[in-house]
């Protein structure tokens, strides 16, 4: 893999003055209304206000959780397809190096979408995800892995912080996306979870690691369900159903399919399950209303483009000017 070499408006110093001279660049052409999104869980909306917020800086589009927002200690989005200057598969805002995308395009993709965020590339740490369940607690001394310098570390699909201004980012085209913000402890945690980070109960794992790493009670825990595909949209096979079938006895995570021999999972329904019995109060426990699938437009799908396509990114970090007394 390449890693590209940021030369203009990196150093720290110059960081406002890049983020204003971006955030000019995006602002040019903006349109007057949002892309609609087709949503779903209009139960989950219902019983739990707006799950998810859509928000638009020039043409870049995010989505953000009101919950981990009014936590007040993070800052943390989730991108879409909009507003970056990758071209074909994996047009426009793609964040990824490993999805056949020019160097340079996902070089500028990040460069927008931090200046949004008010922080710089080399403050980002990149997964490594193999769809594991192995998490890795990051420090200062790993900013920047993964987008300005090469990993040495592989098979990570979490991480865990408590070091203000670093960002942890996961990436993704139909997983789900897990976000843990711990306002006691100051800590937060990332993970990728597709069916087999499910199957492996990786919300759970991602919950003791921050008790072992950081103290944290879960029952302090706020997490979100990210933008993911739903269950209508996600047919398997019978081996995979009858691996959640084995694992979990709540209802509705499996449903007959439209053919006989095919199963419909419910990965929304599966990460809440987890992360109740991992001790997380279900009033904290917030879930996407938003599919990928359903949104292939807006949001990259690997089932709705059979593969063709780039990364979308989770992002999360501690706020560098949060304090106890905040």
């Amino acid at each position: 893999m390449r890693f590209p070499i940021f030369i203009a408006g990196e150093a720290r110093e110059d960081r406002e003055v890049f983020r204003e001279g971006i955030m000019a660049f995006i602002g040019k052409g903006r349109s007057a209304d949002m892309y609609r999104i087709i949503r779903t869980g209009e139960k989950n909306r219902a019983a739990e206000g707006e799950t998810v917020r859509q928000n638009r800086v020039g043409e870049l589009e995010y989505l953000t959780f009101p919950a981990l927002t009014a936590a007040g200690m993070a800052g943390h989005l989730f991108t879409t397809r909009t507003g970056g200057v990758s071209t074909g598969d994996c047009a426009s805002l793609n964040l990824s190096f490993s999805r056949g995308d020019l160097p340079e395009a996902v070089q500028e993709n990040y460069r927008r979408i931090c200046a949004v965020m008010g922080v710089s590339p080399e403050d980002v740490v990149a997964s490594a995800q193999t769809h594991t369940t192995n998490i890795r607690r990051v420090t200062a001394a790993d900013r920047g892995k993964g987008v300005l310098y090469p990993q040495d570390y592989r098979d990570i699909d979490g991480m865990v912080t408590d070091v203000p201004g670093v960002v942890l980012a996961c990436f993704f085209a139909d997983c789900v996306p897990l976000y843990f913000v711990d306002p006691v402890r100051r800590a937060v945690g990332l993970a990728h979870s597709g069916w087999r980070g499910t199957a492996g109960r990786m919300g759970e794992c991602m919950v003791r690691r921050m008790q072992k790493e950081f103290g944290s009670d879960p029952r302090d825990l706020i997490a979100a369900v990210g933008p993911s595909i739903c269950r209508e949209c996600y047919e398997v096979g019978g081996e995979v159903a009858e691996e959640f079938r084995s694992r979990f006895a709540q209802e509705g995570i499996i449903t007959p399919g439209r053919e006989k021999g095919k199963y419909q999972l419910d990965l929304w329904l599966a990460n809440r399950v987890i992360l109740k019995e991992a001790g997380i109060p279900e009033e904290n426990i917030h879930v996407t209303d938003i599919c990928t699938c359903h949104n292939p437009q807006y949001l990259f799908s690997h089932r709705a483009s059979h593969g063709r396509r780039g990364n979308l990114a989770a992002f999360l970090y501690i706020l560098n000017n949060f304090s106890e007394n905040a």
